[in-house]
């Protein structure tokens, strides 16, 4: 089992490095997701021409496993759930992550870890955004008011579903639970909203704009504009903002790259015990 030893400590400096470009750049370089699948699937095929004795489903399975997440990772992404690079270390994870050799018993791996990501990833953005909440408090109680204000018809229609769910409740306990899910959600997605708007907007220099970065509005430059789209600003469009604006309003995303090394822990402690979420489920 050294060689998964190796596999996993290999993700983990690289997923610490991660944390730090993230934390500090608000970006992950894609050198460092891609080099990390190089380093991943050349260790395997290394390791299975010289020790696994003309047996290369080692290496076979890392393809396989890169291959899922590279699903995965477009699904998190276009879904708007990952920023690109988030997705792509998501991706970069499959080629770490099997060490059987049998397909099912990788996918069981497969699910216990993505289970946990989005397990604590819940319980991270859930903590984040109620620091961020406490600390602009005052800017945030004012926006959410604003929300409702602005939401009030979706409030209404939320309210009068979860209604009909909780009365007929009284007849199956599982529409109660979804009422207080429809009834709660509706307040969650303007609490985000809020938070969004507070805490996530930024006005900077067009010069320090980098690639990938999130326009806040759509800004017209000369006789086109330049939409505030998911995949972020071109080079190509930065250079056309430079030109006609000092200043503009950017959007930022909560780094997510800290779940990644959270939940790896986690998952690594879990496999050490013995303990996999997939015997819950089945």
């Amino acid at each position: 089992m050294y060689e998964v030893i190796f596999l996993y400590v290999l993700a983990l400096i690289w997923i610490v490095f991660a944390v730090f470009q993230d934390l500090k750049t608000r970006e992950i370089a894609n050198w460092l997701n891609f080099s990390l699948i190089v380093f991943a699937l050349g260790f395997r095929f290394l390791f299975s021409l010289f020790k696994g004795n003309g047996d290369f489903s080692f290496f076979y399975s890392g393809l396989i496993g890169l291959g899922i997440f590279f699903v995965l990772g477009n699904l998190f992404y276009y879904g708007k759930i990952f920023a690109g690079g988030d997705a792509k270390l998501m991706i970069s994870l499959g080629a770490i992550l099997p060490i059987y050799s049998n397909l099912s018993l990788n996918v069981q791996l497969f699910f216990n870890f993505i289970l946990i990501f989005l397990l604590t990833g819940f319980v991270y953005i859930l903590a984040t955004s109620t620091f961020l909440c406490i600390k602009h408090f005052k800017a945030f109680k004012k926006e959410f008011a604003n929300q409702i204000k602005k939401n009030k018809k979706l409030l209404v229609i939320g309210t009068g579903i979860s209604l009909l769910f909780l009365i007929a409740g009284f007849f199956e306990s599982l529409f109660f639970i979804l009422g207080l899910l429809i009834f709660f959600s509706s307040y969650l997605y303007l609490y985000s909203k809020a938070i969004d708007e507070v805490c996530m907007i930024r006005k900077i220099f067009a010069i320090h704009l980098r690639e990938g970065d999130w326009l806040y509005h759509n800004l017209k430059v000369g006789k086109h504009v330049i939409k505030a789209n998911w995949d972020g600003l071109t080079q190509k469009e930065i250079k056309e903002i430079i030109k006609h604006y000092k200043k503009v309003r950017i959007r930022q995303g909560i780094p997510f790259s800290p779940n990644f090394l959270i939940s790896f822990l986690i998952f690594i402690i879990l496999s050490k015990l013995n303990i996999t979420l997939w015997d819950s489920f089945w």
